[in-house]
């Protein structure tokens, strides 16, 4: 069965961590996984994404150096470490998984049903 479930998220104060997880059905093992967001009346954008053996990753400038992209690819598990969180960081957060690591967040067509991160000033 094709899943995506994600943990994790809630609200933090600003310079606070969180970590969302991603547990992925084995379909998923090959696929490119990643993080993206969506705050309020904006589009969703990519954050982070991570290859299929977790050797290759991209981590969006408006967050690297504070968060990381992880896979633990005995469990199919995808994580997001986020630390020194910002109140813009605020957003709906998603993972997604695509054929290969699209730069493109429209090529992406499978999706979890997303997390809420809230980061208080």
């Amino acid at each position: 069965q094709e899943q995506l479930v994600q943990s994790g998220g809630g609200s933090v104060q600003a310079g606070g961590s969180l970590r969302l997880s991603c547990e992925a059905s084995e379909f998923y093992s090959t696929y490119c996984l990643g993080w993206f967001r969506q705050a309020p009346g904006k589009e969703r954008e990519e954050v982070a994404t991570i290859d299929s053996d977790g050797s290759i990753t991209y981590t969006d400038s408006s967050v690297k150096g504070r968060w990381t992209i992880s896979k633990d690819n005995t469990k199919n598990t995808l994580f997001l470490q986020m630390n020194s969180l910002k109140p813009e960081d605020t957003a709906m957060y998603y993972c997604a998984a695509g054929g290969v690591c699209y730069r493109d967040v429209n090529m992406y067509t499978h999706w979890g049903q997303g997390t809420q991160v809230t980061v208080s000033s």
